[in-house]
């Protein structure tokens, strides 16, 4: 079984009198492991659909189930459970808590699931050490490179082992060298720990990493390709 599977998939937006049609009929199974990027011009629907395989958002027709769940029959109160229990996120902006240091970003998640203090400070510590930011533990985030910052943010979205790690343009705002070392670091969890990873992403690096590249326009799959 799929670990995420899309059945004909409509979403429309209304801005005023203009309603516009960001997803028209979208189809896909996801296996569990893959590494997938999604890609196509900007309005091709990308975002829209990273934004509802989360269950941030809602289909106007269509299924969306991870593993047997079937996201548009859940409560909100359901969706947050499930975001907490089986998501991780990595956004264009690394969204860390400004006043918490690296570790503290980290645990977070761990917190809200109702891990141990000292449990989940072993576990921070260990997936931080892993992405080689042992050094920075007790940083804030002004007190790191954009670099830094985003690698807390990939450590917070797989410190709880999630099956499936959502990431919208994580590199957009780094330079080659930093993208390429972050990219390196995800495909390293995906490869170790089996996490899968999709990306709404324009970036010709996350392309050449990819196992599967999905191409959005006009909200349809224009091509589906797997290396």
């Amino acid at each position: 079984m799929a670990l995420l599977t899309v059945e004909e998939v409509h979403k429309t937006y209304r801005e005023g009198k203009i309603l516009t049609a960001a997803l028209s009929g979208v189809s896909l199974a996801v296996e569990a492991g893959e590494f997938t990027a999604l890609v196509g011009p900007s309005g091709s629907g990308k975002t829209t659909l990273l934004n509802l395989l989360s269950g941030l958002d809602s289909p106007d027709r269509g299924t969306i189930t991870l593993r047997d769940v079937d996201l548009t029959r859940l409560t909100q109160r359901g969706l947050c459970d499930l975001r907490l229990k089986s998501y991780g996120f990595v956004f264009q902006s690394h969204n860390l808590i400004p006043v918490l240091s690296a570790v503290e970003n980290v645990e977070y998640v761990l917190l809200l699931q109702g891990e141990k203090a000292a449990r989940r400070r072993v576990r921070a510590v260990a997936v931080l050490e892993e992405l080689g930011l042992g050094e920075l533990i007790h940083k804030r985030p002004l007190e790191m490179s954009g670099g830094q910052q985003q690698r807390v943010a990939v450590a917070r979205a797989i410190v709880s082992e999630p099956e499936l790690v959502l990431a919208d343009e994580p590199t957009a705002n780094l330079d080659s060298q930093t993208s390429g070392n972050l990219l390196d670091v995800m495909r390293s969890m995906n490869e170790k720990k089996g996490i899968t990873f999709i990306f709404s992403t324009h970036d010709p690096r996350v392309v050449e990493r990819a196992r599967r590249t999905i191409t959005l326009k006009d909200g349809l799959i224009a091509d589906d390709g797997k290396s």
